[in-house]
């Protein structure tokens, strides 16, 4: 293009911008995909079930009737096929466009930039467990799932710079301020066309070294498996930002700080992080008063010592009654989306509550707390503005402390930042913490940054982790789906050493227990994570040297103000 067209396509941009709202869905042979069934095939007539479907797309352009480009820099999407399947585009010129064209991954500056540089709620945060690790960038696309023949699980991973996938799609398109576009993404032309994978001849892991057959298969199959299902016109939603709730005429912002390395959080709008609340909220986490014989306090089964959690494998409540679970840290939860080991609630202020009314705990009837506790009515007017006390105010406050319990300083953080250095033995564990373990390609490691990925370590996800002689069926209970037996939530690693014992059950009381068991190979269940059962009956076969070494990283991510 000309400078002078250029520049008026520049201009016709600026004036007449509108934002296009995309969404893509996952089809077999037409029919929307289903996770957790084995109801699809390979070419070869291998049967498996899928359980993870999320990628990266960047590098969008739009193609006019001329033949020119418009290129939308700096605009991503993250797809996951459970969480996310809706994205934007920005400043866009309303015009007639005959094709769209972007990026399966990302190009090479983006992949390498640092993701904390991005809020959490971005699309490249590395909250979005597509980040390889701090040294090897992102992951393009993850395709996860379980074979039916041979009962063992398959990793695809499509990454590095070389397996950036252009996708181009020819489609006449109009666009307004409330044009709709629905993408498709073929699954079965994903595994089997033009280049067919097969499980038995290509592997069932792929980490996309350069001469990995099935990441090479992966990326010609990507660049004819999307198309445009549908155009239409949506309107627009209107987001209103939510207002501070009972915010006080006079307070003081509590001082939320952040090393560079770890992404903001997107902190509750309504909820404001002011002084007077954590002070009130610090204030209730440690009364007796919660509990319905004023014998325990929150700070009971969440001891700072212990990184906020309970040396005992299950809690002693009200009248000597013991929780169902192993009590879970209160570290970092400024970043997290699901609360409890079985993700029954999605905010931090609906959480507080069931410890405080739950009989096998601290056992209160929620509406006799408030006059229980009036002796702290002048810190709920500097909280709120009234000295009111309502159950509403109680949680703000008991939300607004536990946000401000970060743990980032531990000796790894202190690495990052150039202060220490870990030793030959901590990096020996680092590296096989961050190691794939692929035979088939010679790589030895211990595979725990699937699960425990990020800045938190937690993928903040749930799995299936081979535990055996369970009956606590965890995820299954707050969603009734069978699909979801004995899944759990991903504790972070952060403070690991501090908060044995471990598990939803507390069962093992050391860090070499747990690393032996995710040593070891794992009897087949239906809903066994991809990342456990693709290593067949084999297990990792750690040695005690790599053992050690994992210990001593992972004694590393101890934050010593919580010792």
């Amino acid at each position: 293009m000309i400078p002078s067209l250029l520049l008026l396509f520049t201009l016709a941009a600026t004036a007449f911008s509108a934002e296009l709202s995309l969404s893509v869905s996952h089809h077999y042979a037409g029919k929307p995909v289903f996770l957790d069934s084995f109801r699809y095939q390979t070419a070869q007539q291998e049967t498996y079930a899928l359980t993870r479907i999320s990628y990266l797309l960047s590098g969008f352009q739009l193609e006019k009737t001329d033949g020119s480009r418009l290129e939308l820099p700096d605009q991503y999407a993250w797809i996951d096929h459970q969480a996310n399947t809706h994205f934007r585009l920005k400043n866009i010129p309303e015009a007639d466009y005959k094709a769209i064209h972007f990026n399966v991954g990302l190009d090479k500056n983006s992949n390498h930039l640092d993701p904390a540089k991005y809020p959490a709620d971005h699309p490249l945060s590395s909250l979005r467990n597509l980040h390889w690790n701090w040294a090897e960038g992102y992951i393009f696309l993850a395709i996860e799932g379980h074979q039916l023949e041979g009962k063992k699980g398959f990793v695809y991973h499509l990454a590095n710079d070389h397996n950036l996938t252009p996708v181009s799609i020819s489609q006449s398109i109009k666009i307004t301020n409330n044009t709709h576009i629905d993408l498709n993404l073929d699954i079965e032309n994903l595994i089997n066309s033009p280049s067919p994978i097969h499980f038995l001849t290509d592997g069932n892991i792929s980490h996309s070294a350069k001469d990995d057959p099935i990441a090479a298969k992966l990326k010609r199959n990507l660049t004819n498996s999307f198309s445009i299902t549908k155009i239409s016109s949506l309107q627009q939603p209107v987001k209103e930002k939510l207002k501070a709730l009972y915010m006080p005429e006079t307070f003081t912002p509590y001082p939320f700080s952040l090393p560079s390395h770890i992404p903001i959080p997107a902190l509750p709008t309504d909820n404001p992080l002011i002084s007077e609340r954590v002070t009130l909220g610090n204030a209730l986490f440690h009364d007796n008063r919660l509990s319905k014989d004023n014998s325990i306090s929150c700070a009971s089964c969440h001891q700072q010592q212990f990184a906020f959690t309970d040396p005992k494998k299950q809690s002693t409540g009200v009248n000597q009654a013991t929780s169902l679970r192993n009590s879970m840290p209160l570290q970092n939860l400024a970043w997290k989306k699901q609360f409890f080991w079985d993700g029954r609630v999605s905010k931090l202020r609906d959480q507080v509550i069931f410890p405080i009314t739950d009989k096998a705990e601290m056992h209160q009837d929620i509406d006799l707390l408030p006059e229980k506790i009036n002796s702290l009515s002048p810190l709920f007017k500097k909280a709120f503005g009234n000295q009111e006390i309502t159950t509403e105010k109680i949680t703000l406050a008991l939300e607004a402390y536990l946000l401000t319990l970060t743990s980032l300083d531990s000796k790894f953080d202190q690495s990052i930042k150039g202060n220490t250095t870990l030793t030959k033995q901590e990096q020996r564990g680092l590296k096989l913490f961050f190691t794939e373990n692929d035979p088939r390609n010679r790589k030895r490691g211990a595979d725990c940054f699937h699960c425990h990925s990020g800045p938190f370590f937690s993928d903040d996800s749930f799995h299936d982790t081979g535990l055996p002689s369970i009956t606590d069926t965890g995820l299954e209970r707050t969603t009734g789906k069978a699909t979801d037996r004995f899944k759990f939530i991903t504790p972070s690693l952060r403070n690991i050493a501090l908060t044995a014992p471990y598990m939803h059950d507390g069962r093992f009381d050391t860090l070499e227990k747990v690393i032996d068991h995710y040593d070891h190979a794992h009897k087949t269940t239906p809903n066994l994570d991809p990342n456990l059962s693709k290593h067949g009956t084999l297990g990792l076969q750690l040695s005690q040297d790599d053992k050690a070494a994992l210990v001593a990283f992972l004694k590393t991510l101890t934050d010593p103000k919580f010792k």
